[in-house]
């Protein structure tokens, strides 16, 4: 006999969330997570530190927060913030050198990513539901259309936009990459367009362009600094997404 079931692993309710999905005629993924591993679970600092010897080398002395970054993107967003306060101008000194370097890691990183299990199958069956999908990432767009080649999905998307390689200020929590997103489409309702990411900073980004949010992370702490901004469904695995886009399945 086939039923609708109504909750899911105990994070939410599960018509609640095939309403959301539902209601998205598209949906904007973020890359790193959602659609795979880039580097494995492996720390960035070694990409950071290059990019500081660089700067070293560019710059001279190096502010705290630069030198004590050890983040791959958080080291641009520190660049970023010490050549504003060096130049007195919001975009700063020109970071395409550094981009460039953040960049070379992430094509070199693509041919070991991990997929995110399910990533692949939600991917083509939103698609095949007829929802346009963009890809909103961090990341430079470059590595990830790659990525997305070699498994055979680059066709789904719509668009593939990453970070600005000349002002990493946009980086989300800062919402360019989302409402570049929305333009891209053709400037869709936000209430009907849906954001899936892994971060806090996918949230504020996606509720800064008020855009719904779905966030998908297994780390519980993530999970409850989501819940605590206001989430309303996070997910731990695709297969309650799956469900609610399929018709009714027996329980």
């Amino acid at each position: 006999m086939t039923t609708t079931c109504t909750a899911y692993d105990g994070h939410g309710d599960l018509d609640t969330l095939r309403d959301v999905l539902g209601r998205a005629d598209a949906v904007l993924l973020d890359f790193d997570g959602p659609v795979c591993d880039l580097f494995r679970g492996a720390c960035t600092a070694y990409i950071a530190d290059e990019v500081k010897e660089r700067a070293r080398l560019e710059w001279g002395r190096l502010d705290a927060g630069v030198k004590d970054c050890a983040d791959s993107h958080g080291v641009l967003r520190c660049l970023a913030d010490m050549a504003v306060r060096r130049t007195g101008d919001h975009r700063g000194t020109r970071l395409s050198w550094a981009d460039g370097i953040v960049t070379r890691h992430e094509y070199k990183a693509v041919g070991q990513a991990v997929p995110t299990p399910g990533a692949r199958e939600l991917v083509r069956t939103l698609a095949g539901l007829g929802k346009a999908l963009v890809i909103v990432s961090n990341n430079s767009a470059g590595p990830v259309r790659e990525y997305l080649e070699q498994q055979g999905l680059l066709h789904h998307f719509t668009a593939v936009l990453g970070r600005d390689p000349e002002d990493p200020h946009l980086m989300k929590p800062h919402p360019d990459v989302v409402t570049r997103a929305l333009t891209e489409l053709g400037g869709p309702s936000p209430s009907r367009t849906l954001l899936i990411g892994d971060q806090v900073t996918d949230l504020t980004a996606a509720r800064a362009a008020k855009v719904p949010f779905l966030g998908f992370t297994r780390d519980k702490k993530t999970e409850a600094l989501m819940r605590d901004e206001g989430a309303r469904n996070v997910v731990d695995s695709f297969e309650p997404v799956m469900r609610a886009l399929s018709v009714p399945v027996s329980c």
